[in-house]
């Protein structure tokens, strides 16, 4: 392939690092692209739409969403087995929202979500094996078996939460305590767009703007509040803009190196002493907003079609980092093959794994408890209290 033919298949913009890698290296230690422009609100500067990645983090960001990616799929078949039961959210279509995020992670950051919580319990060092098995009730999982979807744990992740919008004061008061603490850190808070009318978001805002908590709260907007598109739930759908007195970000959420850019200045920015800021990371969801929910009452197959196929996260960054020679497509084919592998013990140990026995019921739920039994379904059955293990995150 000649240079001519080269810059009729790509732009200018991104053949430079296309030509680079191919005259002056065959494997370059990094490339240089170009991201979306960011949206800003009350905010002079933002983060820089230019941005360097290396081929050991190209390798990272792909293995991490292409494992999220396996095991969602995993976790909706051991549902539809009927495995898994009670509610079950994927995060299939969003990995570069989490994975862009956590790629700039400092060792205080903390981070709390809703109930999309399978990617982020595996990025907070979780292995598959165990997010699997929690899913499945047994005693591998996280959580021993008893959290199930939305209730999963790790050092500096304090969990999916099932109560709409409820993590965005906790988000905050993690914040604040860090700040107290002075450990430099800064809170992740995320929520969606349906949890962004919930008035306890705006109280949390208020607080935060208040006090200049260290708080960054990430609105992903993946357009669907349950089965009602966002335009028809908020009258303002510039999520981004509606911490009104906080500046805030619009970023591409399908685009994991944007994201990873607004994560890198929103922690700057927090940690620096300026108080709050807001993203919004615009997504999709392939899946319903369960698995009870089909997913195709309120939107059609080709819409969803379109978006993988033009917009899709993993497919999108699998085309740029093969284009810009960070990687090749042998390398990526192997690492699919490794991850599938993966997967696919993990579901076998899940299936296999054991629930808790029955006296183990009560145990963890204090940390330090005042009184041995707990009650039971009536005042007249109680439960001895044992503890199992430590509180992961209590201080």
């Amino acid at each position: 392939m000649n240079g001519f033919s080269i810059l009729r298949k790509h732009s200018f913009k991104n053949v430079l690092p296309l030509y680079e890698s191919r005259f002056f290296s065959s494997t370059p230690a990094e490339a240089t692209f170009e991201t979306k422009p960011f949206k800003l609100h009350k905010l002079e500067n933002g983060p820089s739409p230019t941005v360097t990645l290396s081929s050991e983090d190209a390798i990272k960001y792909y293995k991490q969403m292409q494992t999220i990616r396996r095991m969602e799929t995993a976790a909706g078949n051991l549902y539809k087995e009927k495995i898994v039961r009670g509610f079950c959210h994927l995060y299939s279509g969003q990995e570069a929202c989490a994975v862009g995020m956590k790629a700039m992670f400092r060792d205080t950051d903390s981070i709390i979500t809703a109930y999309r919580a399978h990617g982020w319990t595996y990025l907070m060092g979780v292995d598959p094996f165990n997010v699997l098995s929690e899913l499945t009730g047994h005693k591998s999982g996280s959580s021993r078996g008893k959290g199930g979807s939305m209730h999963m744990y790790a050092k500096n992740f304090y969990g999916g939460n099932g109560i709409v919008g409820a993590q965005v004061p906790l988000g905050t008061g993690i914040a604040l305590a860090a700040k107290y603490s002075g450990t430099g850190g800064v809170c992740f808070t995320l929520y969606g767009d349906g949890a962004a009318n919930q008035g306890q978001v705006f109280e949390a805002f208020n607080i935060a703007k208040l006090l200049d908590i260290p708080c960054v709260y990430v609105c992903e907007n993946n357009g669907y509040g349950m089965g009602t598109s966002s335009s028809r739930a908020s009258a303002s759908v510039a999520y981004y803009t509606r911490g009104d007195y906080i500046p805030g970000i619009w970023v591409d959420g399908m685009d994991i190196l944007a994201v990873r850019e607004a994560a890198r200045f929103a922690i700057d920015y927090c940690s620096s002493g300026k108080g709050p800021l807001v993203l919004e990371t615009e997504t999709y969801r392939y899946s319903g907003h369960s698995m009870s929910d089909p997913g195709t009452s309120y939107r059609t197959r080709d819409e969803v079609q379109e978006v993988r196929q033009t917009r899709d996260p993993i497919t999108s960054f699998k085309e740029k980092i093969i284009g810009a020679n960070l990687v090749n497509i042998d390398e990526l084919t192997k690492i699919d093959s490794e991850i599938k592998a993966q997967i696919d013990d993990a579901v076998k140990r899940a299936k296999a794994d054991t629930e808790i026995p029955l006296s183990e019921l009560a145990g963890d739920v204090y940390s330090k408890p005042l009184e041995t039994t707990i009650r039971g379904v009536s005042p007249f059955q109680s439960l001895e209290h044992m503890n199992i293990g430590p509180a992961v995150n209590l201080r």
